[in-house]
C-alpha cells in the first residue's frame, strides 16, 4: 500500500469515529453545521481543513436517506477524488455514493460543480437517487439531459450540483460561445458575458467551469478525446449532390485495390493512385455531375470506397428504423446520438445503405474533451480502468491515479484463455461452452464487440433452445433492466462493449452457490480497458465469479493489420483437430492491441498539439480558438 493510501485511509478512520458521533443529533444539527462549512468555505477557509467535518456530515447524511454510510474503502475514493486524482476503484465498490463526498465539499463555495456521467440515463438516475443527500445539507441539484430546453439548463447548471453527460456540457458551452458574442480575456481565456437578452432561448446557460468530477472517466477522458465536439451548420445541396454521390458509390465498386488505390486498414484512410484518377477523370458520368470539379469527384469516390471498406453496418454504425444512419460508440457500443461523420463521409454511408441523403455539414464551433476538461479550476475522476492510461492521463489533465484498496478481497477465478484458427470453430466450441455453464446453474455475461456478433451468436443460441438477451445500441433503453437481471439462475445476456457500465449485477443466491457469473469475452477489443471493464463485471464486492477469453484468428481485431500480415499469421497456425491453437497464440492478439492503443494515443496526442497551436494562433488575432471564422 502506498503511503499516499495509508494517510488516507487513517483520515478516513477519523471521519468515520466523527460520522458516528453524529448519529444522535437532528437533521437540523446536520444543516446547521452544514451551513457553518458553507460559511468557512466562502470566507477563504482551505477546504482540506473542512474536508473531515465535510465527509463526516455526507457519510451520516447517506445513512439517513440511504440506509448506506460510506464504508473505509469509499472514504479513501472520496479524499483521493478531493486530492485532484483519478480514483480506479473496482466495478461494484459504490462510486456513485462516493461520488458525493468531494462534490458537496466543492460545492461549499458557491461555484457550481459537475458531475459527468457517460449517458443521460445514469445522469438521471445518478441525480434523482444522491440529491436527497445534498439537499438534506442544505445544497441545491439540477440535472442536463439532451431532451433540456434552455431555460431548464440555465436553472439546473445555477444550481450548487448539476448531473450531466460530458456531451450535453461540451455542447452547452460551444452553443454559449456561438450565443454570446462575447469578448475573450486573452490574459485568462475566459469568457466576458454580455448583459442578459430577454429572450430565454438567446442566453448563455452555463455560469463557468470550477469543478467537474467525471464518472468513468477513462471513457469520458480517454474514450471520447479521438473525436472533437463539433457544432455543425447544414449546408443544403441540391439534387445533383445526390446524383454524386449515388454515381461515386456506384463507380467505386469497381475499383481495384493496389491498382486503383491503397487502403490502409489501421488509418481507415483510402489513397487513390494515379491509375484511379485517371480512371474517374475519363469515366463517363450523367449530366448532373457536369458543374463538379474533378477534386470533388476524386474526394467523393475516396468517401464512397471508405464507406464500403472500412465502415461495417453492424459494427460501425445502425440504420434505424426512421432509415437513419446512426453512429455507433467503438468503446461503449451505444449509439451516438445527433453525431455525424464530417467531410461527406456520413453521405456516402447513407447512399451506401440507400437511405435518404442528408444534408453535409459545416462546422461552426468545435472543441476537443481535452481541451474543454483542462478549463476546469479543479477536476477528478473515477473509474474502474485507470491504471493502463495513468501516463496518459497524468500527461494531459495532471491527474494521477490511485488504486483503491476493494472493500471485500476479490476472488475473481480466470480460466485459459482459448484460442482458435476461425470464427466458425471458436463459436461452436463457445456455444458448447455456454450449455455446460447453463445446466450447472451459473449465470452468464457474453461481451460481443458488435451489433452483429452479439445477434449472431444469440440466432445459434437460439438454435439450441437457450434463451438470452441481448444488450446492444439497437436497445439501449433497456439497457439497465437488461444488465441488472444478469445475475439470476439460467439467465445468459449478451453484451457489446459497454456491458452495463453504471449498472450493478446483483446475484441471486443460487446462483452464487453454484460460482457466481461467469463473464465470456468473445474478442478483445482495441484497448485493454475495455476487456478489464467486462471482465470486472464478475466477482463484485467479494462475490464468486470467473472469467475466460474466447478469441479467433478472425476476430475483428485482426482487420487493423495489414492483409499480408494476417496471411503470415494464418500460415504460421498449427491448429489441433479441433481448430483450436495452444494458448501462447494470446500474445499475438496483445501485440494488436498494442500497436492500436499506441496509435489511438498518438492521435489523440497531436489533436490537441492542434488544437494548442489554433488558440494561440486565434488569441495573437483576438479571435475565439473554438468558433469558425465565417467565409
Amino acid at each position: 500500500m502506498s503511503a499516499r493510501v495509508s494517510r488516507w485511509r487513517d483520515l478516513a478512520r477519523r471521519i468515520i469515529a466523527e460520522s458516528d458521533r453524529l448519529v444522535r443529533e437532528s437533521d437540523d444539527v446536520l444543516l446547521r453545521r452544514a451551513h457553518e462549512l458553507q460559511w468557512q468555505a466562502r470566507a477563504s477557509v482551505p477546504l482540506d481543513r473542512l474536508l473531515p467535518d465535510a465527509y463526516a456530515l455526507v457519510r451520516e447524511a447517506s445513512r439517513r436517506v440511504l440506509g448506506k454510510p460510506h464504508y473505509e474503502a469509499q472514504l479513501i475514493g472520496g479524499i483521493g477524488l478531493f486530492e485532484g486524482g483519478l480514483a480506479e476503484m473496482q466495478t461494484g465498490e459504490g462510486k456513485t455514493l462516493t461520488a458525493t463526498l468531494p462534490v458537496f465539499l466543492r460545492a461549499l463555495r458557491g461555484q457550481g460543480c459537475h458531475v459527468v456521467t457517460v449517458n443521460d440515463y445514469l445522469a438521471e438516475r445518478d441525480c434523482e437517487l444522491m440529491a436527497p443527500i445534498y439537499r438534506l445539507l442544505g445544497l441545491t441539484v439540477g440535472c442536463v439531459v439532451s431532451s433540456s430546453e434552455p431555460l431548464t439548463r440555465r436553472q439546473a447548471y445555477q444550481q450548487d450540483i448539476t448531473y450531466a453527460t460530458s456531451r450535453e456540457i461540451g455542447f452547452d458551452f460551444l452553443r454559449d460561445r456561438l450565443k454570446a458574442g462575447h469578448e475573450l480575456d486573452a490574459q485568462h481565456n475566459q469568457l466576458c458575458f454580455p448583459p442578459t437578452r430577454s429572450d430565454d432561448s438567446e442566453e448563455t446557460v452555463q455560469r463557468g467551469h470550477h469543478f467537474a468530477l467525471i464518472d468513468e472517466a477513462d471513457s469520458v477522458l480517454i474514450d471520447d478525446a479521438g473525436t472533437p465536439l463539433i457544432i455543425a451548420l447544414n449546408r443544403a445541396e441540391g439534387p445533383a449532390y445526390e446524383a454524386l454521390l449515388n454515381w461515386s458509390r456506384d463507380f467505386a465498386r469497381h475499383f481495384d485495390s493496389g491498382n486503383d488505390y491503397v487502403f490502409d486498414p489501421s488509418q481507415r484512410s483510402i489513397e487513390l493512385t494515379n491509375r484511379g484518377v485517371r480512371r474517374i477523370t475519363l469515366a463517363a458520368k450523367p449530366p448532373q455531375l457536369a458543374t463538379f470539379e474533378s477534386e470533388k469527384l476524386y474526394v467523393h469516390v475516396e468517401q464512397a470506397l471508405r464507406g464500403l471498406l472500412a465502415f461495417q453496418r453492424g459494427r460501425d454504425y445502425v440504420v434505424t428504423e426512421d432509415q437513419e444512419i446512426a453512429i455507433v460508440d467503438e468503446g461503449t457500443g451505444r449509439i451516438l446520438d445527433g453525431r455525424k461523420w464530417q467531410a461527406g463521409l456520413h453521405q456516402a454511408i447513407e447512399a451506401k445503405e440507400h437511405v435518404p441523403i442528408t444534408d453535409e455539414t459545416k462546422e461552426a464551433a468545435r472543441i476537443t474533451v481535452q481541451t474543454f476538461f483542462r478549463r476546469y479550476d479543479y477536476l477528478a475522476g473515477m473509474t474502474g480502468t485507470a491504471l493502463p492510461a495513468a501516463k496518459e492521463l497524468h500527461r494531459t489533465y495532471s491527474l494521477q491515479v490511485t488504486v483503491i484498496p476493494t472493500n471485500r478481497r476479490c476472488i475473481r477465478k480466470g480460466l485459459p484463455t482459448r484460442v482458435f484458427v476461425s470464427q466458425q470453430t471458436k463459436r461452436d466450441a463457445l456455444i458448447h461452452e455456454v450449455v455446460r455453464l447453463h445446466a450447472a446453474g451459473r449465470a452468464i455475461l457474453i461481451g460481443t464487440p458488435s451489433v452483429d456478433a452479439s445477434e449472431a451468436l444469440g440466432s445459434l443460441l437460439g438454435k439450441r433452445s437457450l434463451e438470452c438477451r441481448i444488450l446492444n445500441a439497437l436497445f439501449d433503453e433497456q439497457e439497465a433492466e437488461i444488465v441488472a437481471e444478469a445475475g439470476q439462475p439460467g439467465r445468459i445476456t449478451i453484451a457489446t462493449n459497454m456491458a452495463g457500465r453504471g449498472t450493478d449485477i446483483h446475484l441471486h443466491e443460487q446462483v452464487r452457490a453454484c460460482g457466481g457469473l461467469h463473464v465470456i469475452a468473445t474478442e478483445l477489443h482495441s484497448n485493454r480497458r475495455i476487456d478489464r471493464q467486462l471482465i470486472g463485471r464478475a466477482a463484485r464486492q467479494g462475490d464468486p465469479g470467473s472469467y475466460q477469453l474466447w478469441l479467433s484468428l478472425e476476430d475483428e481485431l485482426f482487420r487493423s493489420i495489414a492483409a499480408a500480415q494476417w496471411q503470415s499469421y494464418r500460415k504460421s497456425a498449427r491448429p489441433d483437430s479441433s481448430g483450436e491453437l495452444p494458448e501462447s497464440w494470446l500474445r499475438v492478439f496483445r501485440r494488436i492491441q498494442k500497436s492500436i492503443e499506441r496509435r489511438e494515443r498518438q492521435h489523440r496526442k497531436q489533436l490537441l498539439k492542434q488544437e494548442r497551436t489554433r488558440e494561440l494562433s486565434c488569441q495573437s488575432m483576438g479571435l475565439d480558438p473554438y468558433l469558425e471564422v465565417s467565409e
